[in-house]
């Protein structure tokens, strides 16, 4: 099989598996009846394999290794060996194992495994102490000035909307015309409350969720938008779409939103999603890029500490309070979701995701920024695989 036919089958076999999943019991089920992939556009392109034992999904697996591994060298062959890892993890925790959350992080997600490094944390805390003193919060500690910055620019809950209305606008003419032209999508607000996420892409009901227990400065409502909508989320799932439609893409680019190794450059490029349309306008915006580096790391080490050092769950939350600076529905949210069995590791995808396509687009020349855009927006991606532009991301169709 030449890496379109590989990428047509993986297709079928991923949405397989999550067709299976979604057919067993939600109790008990560490999916909890959601599937695999939780959007996917190729209904009516690839249809998903009938399977009706996990055996059957495993066999299908060992043979796209044996087809992977005849692929040359290079960031197609990559990628697809470590989807492939990637979903034998989910498929042995789907079947009742319980793999290291160490295997869940490398072999699931495609993050590294450990904490981050705390150098580099305290570098981001230092760089959100430079700028809040810039902009005039020099009085208390360093989180109680974070405090008074995110207190005196918040946004009145009656105003969310209308400024949501705002970023939208613009994020959409900065992605249209520099990204992907998106045509007449759009998404209306959602609000809710007790959700351990931040905001997410509920990209078929048209709704961007946005946890109203968290107060958001416009900077971060703006990060948010280019997270979930544009140029984020919603924007790669319609780019994939296009690319898989008209041939250029093969059918795996579907899968960019499988809870598996794709999660992370789909976090990635929702992270670096202001930067990728120039959407950074003001010391506000520069604050907040510093301090989302912050809690990202942050949150990753935190996941480490509560789930393989054993330290207890209090101490864990006293650290994203005092180091991350975290507003406490924030800390709440994190730790919920780092104890997931099978979304835990996942809180690893942002940092590792953020990194992975920053350290790509900082390094793009001008002249290679129109490839770099295709390679990101038409694949599915891992982080390694991505690591490796220029080189050549995918073969004609006809390879």
């Amino acid at each position: 099989m030449n890496s379109f036919e590989i990428g047509q089958k993986l297709t079928a076999v991923t949405m397989g598996i999550d067709a299976f999943e979604r057919s067993q019991p939600a109790e008990g089920s560490l999916l909890g009846g959601e599937g695999l992939v939780p959007i996917y556009l190729g209904k009516g392109i690839v249809d998903a394999v009938s399977y009706s034992d996990r055996e059957s999904i495993k066999a299908d697996l060992v043979s796209l290794d044996t087809a992977t591994a005849a692929l040359p060298a290079g960031p197609r062959k990559v990628f697809l060996e470590g989807m492939l890892k990637s979903l034998r993890v989910a498929v042995k925790m789907l079947s009742g194992a319980s793999p290291s959350f160490e295997e869940k992080v490398t072999d699931l997600v495609g993050a590294p495994a450990g904490r981050e490094d705390a150098a580099l944390i305290e570098d981001a805390r230092a760089k959100v102490d430079a700028l809040l003193t810039k902009s005039g919060f020099v009085n208390g500690s360093l989180g109680e000035r974070v405090s008074a910055w995110e207190d005196a620019r918040a946004i009145p809950t009656e105003k969310i909307e209308t400024v949501f209305r705002e970023l939208m606008v613009d994020a959409k003419a900065r992605t249209d015309k520099l990204i992907f032209d998106t045509g007449d999508y759009d998404m209306v607000l959602n609000p809710v409350r007790g959700m351990f996420y931040t905001a997410r892409c509920s990209f078929d009901q048209g709704k961007m969720d946005l946890n109203y227990d968290l107060s958001f400065t416009r900077a971060a409502l703006k990060h948010l938008v280019c997270h979930e909508v544009y140029p984020g989320h919603s924007t790669q799932l319609l780019s994939t779409k296009k690319a898989v439609d008209e041939g250029r893409a093969p059918a795996d680019a579907l899968l960019i939103t499988t809870d598996a190794i794709t999660g992370c450059v789909q976090e990635g490029i929702g992270d670096q999603g202001a930067h990728l349309i120039d959407f950074i306008e003001d010391d506000d915006d520069e604050i907040h890029v510093e301090l989302r580096r912050v809690r990202s790391a942050a949150q990753t080490s935190a996941a480490w500490m509560l789930m393989v050092e054993g330290v207890p769950r209090e101490d864990v939350a006293n650290y994203l309070r005092d180091t991350a600076m975290g507003q406490e529905a924030w800390v709440q949210g994190r730790l919920r979701m780092a104890a997931h069995p099978f979304r835990g590791p996942f809180i690893s995808s942002y940092w590792a995701g953020n990194e992975a396509v920053r350290r790509v687009r900082e390094r793009v020349t001008k002249d290679q920024w129109p490839t770099f855009l295709d390679a990101l927006y038409s694949n599915a991606n891992s982080p390694q695989s991505l690591e490796m532009f220029p080189q050549t991301v995918i073969e004609k169709a006809s390879a």
